[in-house]
């Protein structure tokens, strides 16, 4: 029974020492995904965004034109080849002429390829830019905050897929991170060897002399 109140004191006593250092903790949280959806900055970058995409549209559009009507050319010269009334040597030149529009058309198909490839990269790249910015504005908003209202921690509570991690914000008193890489590296060059030896290559059998 003694033992019994003992260790329901010294429980007590843990729970009250855990509610005093809970109720010093200052905790806040931030949506992000909800400040990045009502700045007015995140709108301005998205119409850019918009505006750089659809003039990329209207490039693309205008170089598959092009190739289109080189392919209406092609397919001309194809049928006009084969009609019995033309000449040999007419065949030969609209022939000819046919190849090297194919060779154009292949290389204007292969520029656009490339076009469209490097345009998308360009735009995902400025889109990138632009929200890194803004994201840094909202940690430097966020870190001033919790600087001048004394916060030890914020919490992001938009969950995943804004690109920022859950804590956006900790007092460096609760970073553990040399502390754990301390403790790490205190054995350095105290531990055993590994039991496990390299295994030895097998010598190739030597040849018998040949009789």
């Amino acid at each position: 029974m003694k033992k019994t109140i003992i260790l329901l004191c010294a429980v007590l006593s843990l729970g009250a020492a855990f509610d005093a250092s809970a109720q010093t903790l200052k905790v806040g949280t931030v949506a992000v995904k909800t400040v990045l959806d009502s700045y007015y900055k995140m709108k301005e970058a998205e119409q850019r965004i918009n505006d750089a995409r659809n003039g990329y549209k209207k490039e693309v559009e205008d170089r598959l034109d092009i190739q289109k009507k080189l392919g209406d050319e092609i397919n001309k010269l194809s049928e006009e080849i084969v009609k019995p009334e033309l000449s040999k040597e007419s065949k030969e030149a609209k022939g000819k002429g046919r190849d090297e529009k194919i060779g154009e058309y292949k290389n204007m198909d292969r520029e656009n390829h490339e076009f469209q490839t490097q345009r998308e990269r360009q735009l995902q790249e400025q889109q990138m830019r632009m929200i890194k910015g803004i994201l840094d504005e909202i940690v430097k908003v966020v870190n001033e905050r919790a600087k001048a209202e004394q916060y030890d921690i914020i919490f992001d509570t938009s969950g995943m897929g804004t690109g920022f991690p859950s804590v956006l914000y900790a007092k460096d008193s609760y970073d553990l991170t040399q502390s754990v890489v301390t403790t790490l590296n205190k054995n350095k060059g105290s531990e055993p060897a590994s039991a496990e030896a390299p295994a030895k290559a097998t010598p190739a059998p030597k040849e018998k002399p040949k009789k």
